[in-house]
């Protein structure tokens, strides 16, 4: 059957009953997956073994999951989908400032953990990306995105975007002038129905910001409309 693997998933639990059932479920599904069990191995494996995505446990020795994703942010925008207990409130919030682009908490459904995975894992495939009418959109400040190419510029300088981010940045730009709902976002952008709460959305945003005001603050164009969500405003342009 390893010919139909197709997409690599490293999963980061120090827990053998939850590594267990989450790597016989995805090998069932037909992914390549290898395990890790504290966050040494982790950065390890990710360096060494290139994944697709990573499922990472927060309460895991060694390095602690949030300093593993911290340091993993510093040079991949490999997807992550962070495992926490439903009393880490504040390490979710912390972890999606840091850069994950999910959270899943436990006791989790595999059926729910295994959609999210299929909607993360097709961001950067055929989307409707290809109903745009040019490969390359504008915007102020000299901010270039080239759909096909899957990067952005500002100036001719490239810009380091997440998987994430760059489907963020896509659907506002795209939509320029429009308020596009956190709801929506997270439809468009994550690929499901968000259960739970929308900060994923705001610190997607945020993240997204300060990358782009690092380079120009006039490429930052995205304004926050309370209570409703994001737009990308043509009047900067």
């Amino acid at each position: 059957m390893l010919w139909l693997m197709t997409d690599r998933i490293l999963v980061v639990d120090d827990e053998p009953a939850v590594t267990d059932l989450l790597a016989y479920n995805l090998r069932k599904a037909h992914y390549d997956v290898i395990v890790a069990g504290d966050g040494h191995e982790a950065l390890r494996l990710a360096r060494e073994a290139s994944p697709d995505l990573i499922l990472l446990d927060l309460m895991i020795p060694e390095v602690d999951g949030l300093d593993v994703c911290r340091e993993l942010r510093k040079t991949s925008g490999v997807p992550i989908i962070m495992i926490t207990a439903r009393g880490e409130e504040i390490d979710r919030v912390v972890g999606l400032e840091l850069g994950a682009d999910d959270y899943v908490t436990k006791p989790f459904s595999v059926r729910e953990l295994m959609a999210r995975i299929k909607a993360v894992l097709r961001r950067g495939q055929a989307t409707d990306k290809e109903s745009v009418s040019s490969t390359v959109l504008s915007g102020p400040g000299g901010l270039q995105m080239n759909v096909e190419a899957y990067t952005v510029s500002i100036k001719d300088v490239p810009i380091n975007l997440t998987r994430l981010e760059f489907d963020l940045l896509f659907h506002l730009l795209s939509n320029a002038g429009r308020v596009l709902t956190r709801e929506r976002l997270l439809e468009q952008a994550w690929g499901y129905d968000f259960v739970g709460d929308t900060r994923a959305v705001d610190s997607a945003i945020k993240r997204l910001r300060a990358k782009l005001r690092t380079s120009s603050s006039e490429a930052d164009a995205i304004e926050a409309v309370r209570g409703v969500g994001y737009r990308f405003s043509k009047l900067k342009l």
